[in-house]
């Protein structure tokens, strides 16, 4: 493995040991005599995360295979697959708060903490007639109305500040059975939210609900026109010039979002499930892959501090977490006049 990718390697061990010294440590906590592990679970979530994003390798198997080839020298304590298996599907739970953390820490200054978009993107164990018997406690049948189909297994919802020209920023991500509503997840989580403009589609037209919402809580949710039954086509040409520009306007705003879930697609292949076996499985495929993608932000930001002080505060973090193999590679590193790269 090239010396650049050794450098991005070591990036996302040092922010994720980082992280889980902080917070994460506790989501998987062992209570009993292996509970220091030769293999960290630091090392495990750094393997999955850098095999997904950086070798677009998705299958677990074949990140156990890429890592035995490739990286011996940086992980000598990796053990068989089913092990290493078994090891991700405990630590499955931890990626849910690392994705907070990735949203939360890398916010970006030009966001619009005044308008939200959101919307929702199928996570697919299977679909058609297919009966789901996969992690039934999390997972169910729904419809998604977009691509005209009915599926088996869960939903992503999205929350999103605006941003000019740009993706826009995750605010919340939830992950639903397939079979929720988004208007009704919208009520559970973010109708209390003050000041704000939201943009949705048809789904969430239910004026009643939002003129309460915008009298109790000074917010608003936007949404295209929808067509009245029983219009006359007299009524229908008179309006079709407004409604049209009101449909442009509106498309070029929630535009992003639809970007946002190709991108994640394209980036870590969230939608398709079928491979999953277990809820524990699943979890580790949503919130990892979504870790995968959002990842890019560790490397991103980071380079704005010098390369000379990023040197010496990765050599650092290895001292701190005692381990041996990261110091010893990290210095061969630090003497063969490496310099970072662009994504």
């Amino acid at each position: 493995m090239d010396t650049n990718k050794d450098y991005k390697l070591v990036k996302i061990y040092c922010y994720v040991s980082e992280k889980y010294e902080d917070s994460l440590q506790y989501s998987c906590q062992r209570f009993s005599n292996n509970s220091e592990p030769k293999l960290t679970d630091q090392e495990i979530m750094t393997i999955y995360l850098f095999a997904l994003h950086y070798q677009g390798i998705f299958r677990i198997k074949q990140i156990h295979r890429f890592a035995t080839g490739y990286l011996g020298d940086w992980f000598p304590d990796l053990g068989s697959y089913q092990a290493f298996n078994n090891r991700l599907n405990r630590v499955s739970h931890v990626m849910n708060s690392l994705v907070e953390s990735l949203c939360s820490d890398f916010a970006l200054e030009d966001i619009s903490n005044e308008l939200s978009v959101l919307d929702s993107m199928p996570i697919i164990t299977c679909s058609g007639k297919r009966k789901g018997t996969v992690a039934r406690e999390i997972a169910d049948k729904g419809n998604c109305s977009t691509k005209g189909m009915y599926y088996s297994g869960m939903k992503l919802h999205a929350l999103g500040f605006c941003r000019a020209g740009g993706l826009p920023h995750p605010e919340q991500i939830i992950f639903t059975p397939a079979s929720v509503n988004d208007l009704a997840l919208y009520k559970r989580a973010w109708a209390e939210i003050l000041g704000r403009t939201f943009f949705g589609n048809k789904i969430y037209n239910d004026k009643g609900f939002f003129r309460d919402m915008s009298q109790r809580f000074g917010s608003e949710m936007l949404t295209p026109v929808k067509a009245v039954k029983g219009m006359s086509e007299v009524l229908k040409k008179f309006d079709r010039a407004a409604n049209d520009l009101h449909l442009r306007t509106f498309s070029k705003i929630r535009q992003p979002i639809e970007s946002l879930f190709n991108w994640l697609i394209e980036k870590a292949d969230i939608q398709k499930a079928s491979k999953v076996r277990s809820t524990k499985g699943l979890t580790l495929h949503t919130y990892g892959r979504l870790a995968a993608a959002f990842k890019t932000n560790i490397l991103t930001l980071i380079r704005i501090i010098t390369y000379r002080w990023s040197i010496f505060f990765d050599f650092l973090f290895a001292v701190f977490f005692k381990n041996d193999t990261f110091i010893r590679r990290w210095s061969s590193i630090r003497y063969s006049k490496v310099r970072p790269c662009a994504d």
